[in-house]
């Protein structure tokens, strides 16, 4: 049975931590009909406790993206022990789900608002037959591979820069990372509040050589501020292309100079990347 609710209660802010197996979902913004990581924790926190109010996530993966430690807030009114919420989540939501953390937090804290830096990762098995414990969680790569020539592509996004070349172009992204503005435009005219939504920091990019029972797998690891839809799958598809040798790695500031989607290299399937971490300043706990 839902815990009691109490409406004159003032809502206590809660922040969640899970992490979620992204291939059967359609991402994480609530979709009617489809499966979603936001509509799941919804219809959980409705059957724990009566309220159903729409968890904040830190960002919004995409479908078949997975998440070793995404971040929630919302609110409940109902009064309910941290680990008392956190079994009850487990225990009603499906297995490819799972709740670690939960913590009260000041009514300031937002998942997303409050997040100072992400971290992804996405991971490259090198072969052509992943095994069927691993083919969920890689792309899979038969070509040989430049390690080194990866490493210098990934090193040329650290810093501040204009990531509009590795942003998606399709139309979810209006409501993504980039708002699509109310008029059009005049013909020539670029909005620079439009062009500063584009404008992310990476403080960190880098490949790394794993050995997993399978078989070598090379992993991207990328922290920044934020990242628009589809960057970190961008990034890595037109590194792939530096490292097959079909792009020198000397070619990344004139893509990024170019600001168009087309200039960059193609989108890496979404089933190798995850959301490994959400960094917040020390937010007081309550």
């Amino acid at each position: 049975m839902p815990e009691t609710t109490h409406p004159d209660a003032a809502p206590q802010t809660w922040m969640l931590t899970l992490a979620y197996d992204g291939t059967d979902f359609q991402g994480w913004q609530i979709q009617p009909g489809l499966p979603t990581i936001q509509g799941e924790l919804q219809a959980a926190l409705g059957r724990i406790t009566g309220e159903t109010p729409l968890p904040q996530g830190s960002g919004r993966t995409d479908a078949g993206v997975h998440a070793l430690a995404q971040v929630a807030s919302f609110a409940l009114s109902a009064p309910i022990p941290a680990e008392n919420l956190v079994r009850a989540f487990n225990r009603t939501l499906p297995s490819s789900i799972r709740v670690s953390k939960a913590s009260a937090m000041q009514s300031t804290f937002h998942a997303r608002h409050s997040a100072l830096a992400k971290n992804y990762e996405y991971r490259v098995f090198l072969g052509a037959d992943p095994p069927p414990f691993l083919a969920r969680y890689v792309l899979a790569c038969p070509w040989p591979l430049d390690f080194d020539a990866l490493q210098a592509a990934a090193r040329l996004f650290e810093g501040e820069h204009d990531f509009m070349s590795f942003a998606a172009t399709d139309p979810d992204l209006a409501h993504r990372d980039l708002a699509a503005p109310s008029e059009p435009a005049p013909l020539g005219f670029e909005s620079t509040a439009a062009q500063a939504k584009t404008v992310k920091t990476i403080f960190s990019s880098t490949w790394q050589k794993r050995q997993s029972d399978a078989g070598p797998v090379l992993v991207y690891r990328v922290r920044g501020s934020g990242f628009l839809h589809h960057m970190v799958r961008n990034l890595v598809g037109t590194m792939l292309d530096v490292g097959r040798d079909h792009l020198s790695p000397d070619e990344i500031p004139r893509i990024l100079a170019a600001r168009s989607r087309s200039a960059a290299g193609p989108t890496a399937p979404a089933q190798g990347l995850f959301l490994v971490s959400v960094d917040y300043s020390d937010f007081d706990q309550v």
